[in-house]
């Protein structure tokens, strides 16, 4: 099953509803400390470690780390960025057995451990703050950040402050979405999710590797998936997304052209007709890859998204419904999926305020759609409000012809 996906506020509540079922707050605290203590020991086993502590709850959880690691037989040092300001913090620090240091007066370590600054950070680092955990962390040999990087937004994905590169980060309870949402993911390293006995119920999830069913006996190419491509004037582009839908396990792919450059090899090429919206047996008609933007191509969108068949639309497909206010979308029988990058979904939903995954839930009930809004950060969307993050993707798809892939 998908992992959730919580925002600073609902993990609040989720925290709240865990403390009053019976579970103390400083019990939850020795979890979180416990497990992240666990996920360290078994990342970079008994390697000397600096634990950096905030004034909150998360500088309480590097406590409970420390004494964790140090149990286990850790060399560990404490630093502290202030004295801790939360009950259960005070509490984590009291029971610490070792000094504290100041943090400003700290040596680096081989292994640091960042507990400054949590889930729900709100404002930027003060400058020297900020310099000093670069400076720690560029000493280091492994970096571990508890729950967030401090100077990570928890929602959104902004580096509220500039934020060194970790190995690894612990978050609890679930995935917070700045745990895949760039900016901020690319500082994140391996991350590993900690069950510290909270429930967590969300409307956003994380897309997890897809699941193909291997072939049976008893399949056949229609009953594998039939898919049509409509082509336009540079066909390469609607050869690339044939040959996708087939590597991807579509048992037919019709690509209908009259002019195709980069012919596929595998898919069933025939002229330019769209008999293939008529064909009941088509699951699914893709349409937009090197379409092209005149009258004709509009005339042929219109008949494709009007069709009963469900319709991935990409590329020019994407310009021509932005330049026409995007009404077609509106007469669709079927939900269409849309799959823009940046700048398309900018003509798209100009003016769109907020987070990636706010921007892509407007912009799917706008639209009436499915938003695959995609880039190394790809957010999907539906109507009614559900939506997903995928793993951060590949830099190497940073090249011509991957979004016809994809």
């Amino acid at each position: 099953m998908s992992r959730p996906i919580l925002t600073a506020a609902q993990m609040r509540s989720a925290e709240a509803a865990a403390i009053a079922a019976g579970t103390p707050a400083a019990e939850l605290m020795e979890r979180a400390g416990a497990a992240a203590a666990e996920a360290i020991w078994r990342f970079a086993g008994p390697m000397p470690a600096l634990v950096l502590c905030g004034p909150g709850n998360n500088g309480g959880d590097g406590y409970v780390v420390a004494r964790h690691l140090a149990e286990r037989g850790t060399k560990v040092r404490v630093a502290a960025s202030a004295e801790p300001k939360t009950p259960e913090a005070q509490a984590a620090r009291a029971a610490w057995p070792g000094v504290v240091e100041p943090l400003a007066e700290a040596e680096p370590a081989p292994l640091l451990v960042d507990a400054l600054f949590g889930t729900g950070l709100a404002r930027p680092l003060n400058g020297a703050l900020s310099q000093r955990l670069r400076a720690l962390a560029d000493a280091a040999r492994v970096r571990v950040a508890i729950d967030l990087p401090s100077g990570v937004a928890t929602d959104d994905g902004v580096l509220l402050s500039p934020v060194p590169d970790f190995d690894l980060t612990i978050a609890f309870a679930t995935l917070k979405s700045s745990h895949l949402l760039q900016p901020a993911a690319r500082h994140m390293g391996r991350i590993v999710v900690a069950d510290i006995g909270i429930a967590a119920e969300s409307g956003l999830h994380e897309i997890e590797r897809p699941k193909l069913r291997a072939p049976g006996p008893d399949d056949h190419k229609y009953s594998r998936g039939y898919v049509a491509v409509v082509s336009g004037r540079l066909g390469g582009a609607s050869a690339l997304a044939a040959e996708a839908a087939l590597r991807a396990g579509a048992g037919y792919v019709r690509l209908n052209a009259d002019n195709l450059l980069g012919r596929t090899a595998r898919a069933v090429v025939q002229s330019g007709d769209l008999d293939a919206l008529h064909d009941r047996r088509v699951g699914a008609v893709v349409a937009g890859p090197g379409l092209g933007l005149g009258d004709l191509e509009a005339g042929i969108l219109n008949l494709v998204i009007t069709s009963d068949i469900p319709a991935v639309l990409d590329a020019d497909a994407l310009t021509l419904i932005a330049e026409t206010g995007g009404d077609w979308l509106h007469r669709a029988p079927r939900t269409p999926i849309l799959t823009p990058h940046a700048g398309e979904f900018a003509r798209l939903f100009p003016d769109l305020q907020g987070s990636k995954v706010e921007q892509a839930r407007a912009g799917a009930r706008a639209s009436r759609a499915v938003v695959v809004y995609k880039g190394a950060d790809t957010v999907v969307a539906a109507p009614d409000g559900r939506a997903a993050i995928a793993r951060p993707g590949s830099a190497w798809l940073a090249s011509a012809g991957t979004g016809d892939v994809l």
